[in-house]
């Protein structure tokens, strides 16, 4: 059954040190605990969504809110890419790192700016990032700087927030730096309805850099 102390706790951080806390704590057990034992979808289906809208120039590929590295085992599985990932918690790095799927590791504050340089990756993927307790819209306008032109854009936001935290307003914020998204709205979990969080969903948000000439 989803809920259960951690995603509660999760749901609700409310600063940078309590998300490095709660990952830190839930690291070792995160794909045992969680994502297996709630049939957690989401990875899987940025990675089917992923694999639907890219072509061979959209890499190399940056996921961010990488984690234990769920979005990159799905993506690997069916394509070899070049792939970073970036998290904020360095015990979930460590676990992503030990699956051998990942060329490099970034450790970084996706609420501040990024040391990263302009143009740089072709995708951009995220599952379970843009929710409840944890990264803003505010994230879009330095991800849409490290973007390639044309290159692709492909991250989970969970629906309760796409509004009320100010997502969809983002979007149209920098609807002039990117095509027009296209929305896929799926649930997070494969358990039954009613269960605690088990009609979550998330909108699978895809869009591309425009380049200077669009």
């Amino acid at each position: 059954m989803v809920g259960g102390k951690n995603l509660k706790v999760a749901y609700s951080l409310g600063s940078l040190q309590d998300s490095i806390d709660l990952y830190k704590e839930w690291a070792p057990t995160y794909d045992t605990d969680f994502a297996i034992k709630n049939e957690y979808k989401s990875p899987s289906k940025v990675a089917k969504f992923f694999h639907k809208y890219s072509d061979n120039l959209d890499s190399p590929i940056l996921d961010v809110g990488a984690g234990t590295g769920l979005v990159g085992e799905c993506i690997a599985a069916k394509k070899t890419v070049e792939i970073t990932a970036l998290d904020i918690s360095s015990e979930m790095l460590a676990v992503a790192k030990a699956k051998n799927i990942y060329s490099k590791f970034v450790m970084a504050d996706l609420t501040k700016p990024l040391d990263i340089e302009n143009n740089k990756y072709g995708a951009i993927v995220s599952a379970g990032t843009f929710t409840h307790g944890h990264v803003g819209p505010e994230a879009f306008d330095e991800l849409v700087r490290i973007l390639k032109p044309m290159g692709l854009v492909v991250v989970s936001i969970h629906s309760e927030v796409f509004q009320q935290k100010g997502f969809k307003k983002k979007l149209l914020d920098i609807e002039n730096q990117i095509t027009k998204p296209v929305f896929h709205k799926v649930s997070i979990y494969r358990i039954k309805q009613g269960q605690k969080y088990g009609n979550d969903k998330v909108f699978i948000t895809v869009f591309r850099k425009r380049s200077p000439s669009i």
